[in-house]
């Protein structure tokens, strides 16, 4: 009788303890997060969002995972986050079930707080090499990854070592390296399991939600995002939320968790996508691009689907809360984030120069920055012509009569 109160007891504490690791458990629905975006969700933009709107998860921008093995150093400058970030879950892609293994060790010795498998990026170059929404194409293949990767992560769970895997020292030596400097220690990540989730679409070239959605279920993954578009459609039409409700039906009751994605504007809109195709939660990408304070309304959206209150749209933020964030989101990509082109921020500042008075001329010298010392100089120019137009009022009247005309 001991043995089997004691043998209960350890079935209880492995399933409390899984349930503390598998964070998607935890969020309250409906769980409100960031998309990963190729090119967009780079560490600066996360730190940023997170700080600013606090979604409830983040995903980075996806990763080869041939990177992973053969070209470290661009994989760590691509999994570069920050505490304030977390739930922060590292998406990865690629097409060989023996790497996935690999790389679910690199992701659990990061920190991070799960992995998540693309298999819904619909770019040329991606699927033509068999990976991303092709996958859709080939579910054993699929089966395979998911299977190849849950094993890494129990793996490493269970203490295997990166160098049990035959992975190079210097590579060690630079995930070990970029997990002190981050969270100021001299130690390994805590041994945590990490829960598995997939991104994916509703078809290659047509819908076929019911077999694939299945055949995914069929892992047991912890969540499915699901992109109402198809591969072939890439990004063009409207995403198909009929398609999406079909998959929350069909995952309702499964212990997977089934979010939408595709063409949501704001938290009026997460609202009724919730409310009406019944899903657990959404991931949010474009509608996020120069608004990082869009999820701090999440909060509204999930007491009103409660029946506690209404979602108000939320004002924008005024041109001097904007501006003093372009500048620290620019110092971020310079300077902690180290890249060294400055290029690849500008399409964020021609974001942020949205809805305002003179914000297309600001966006032509958001165009031909350099530096964020040149993203400083802009903005001082913009608000010394702004000045002298408006006969030299005090800068915060300008500011708030901007923003009353970008309200109305």
């Amino acid at each position: 009788m001991f043995l089997l109160i004691g043998f209960e007891g350890a079935i209880a504490k492995c399933y409390f303890q899984q349930l503390i690791m598998n964070f998607w458990q935890n969020i309250a629905r409906p769980v409100i997060g960031l998309s990963p975006m190729d090119g967009v969700t780079d560490p600066s933009f996360r730190f940023v969002t997170a700080k600013y709107g606090r979604p409830d998860v983040i995903l980075t921008e996806f990763v080869n995972i041939q990177s992973a093995i053969y070209a470290p150093e661009q994989m760590l400058k691509d999994l570069t986050y920050a505490e304030i970030e977390r739930p922060v879950v590292a998406q990865i892609y690629g097409k060989t079930p023996a790497l996935f293994y690999k790389v679910a060790h690199i992701v659990s010795e990061l920190g991070f707080d799960g992995l998540d498998i693309n298999m819904g990026c619909p770019a040329r170059k991606v699927a033509a090499a068999g990976c991303g929404a092709a996958l859709i194409r080939e579910p054993e293949l699929a089966h395979a990854i998911i299977q190849a990767t849950r094993q890494g992560l129990q793996d490493w769970y269970n203490g295997q070592s990166l160098e049990e895997l035959g992975i190079r020292p210097s590579s060690i030596a630079a995930f070990r390296a970029a997990h002190r400097r981050r969270a100021g220690i001299d130690t390994i990540a805590d041994r945590r399991l990490l829960p598995l989730s997939i991104k994916t679409r509703i078809g290659y070239d047509r819908i076929v939600v019911k077999d694939w959605i299945s055949t995914l279920l069929e892992e047991g993954p912890a969540a499915i995002t699901l992109h109402g578009r198809t591969l072939q459609q890439g990004y063009k039409g409207n995403a198909d939320w009929e398609a999406i409700a079909q998959a929350a039906e069909i995952a309702k009751d499964s212990g997977t968790l089934l979010l939408g994605n595709g063409d949501l504007v704001d938290m009026a809109d997460v609202y009724r996508r919730v409310r009406e195709y019944q899903v657990d939660g959404v991931l949010i990408g474009q509608a996020a691009e120069g608004n990082p304070w869009l999820f701090a309304g999440k909060a509204q959206v999930k007491e009103a689907l409660r029946g506690v209150g209404t979602v108000i749209p939320q004002p924008a933020a005024n041109l001097a809360e904007r501006f003093n964030v372009m500048l620290e989101h620019s110092r971020h990509y310079e300077n902690v984030a180290q890249n060294h082109c400055f290029v690849g921020m500008r399409k964020n500042l021609l974001w942020y120069c949205r809805g305002f008075a003179g914000a297309a001329e600001l966006q032509w010298q958001m165009k031909r920055v350099s530096s964020a010392d040149d993203v400083e100089i802009a903005l001082y120019n913009y608000i010394r012509s702004r000045e002298k137009l408006f006969w030299r009022q005090p800068f915060s009247k300008i500011l708030n009569d901007d923003a009353e005309r970008a309200e109305q």
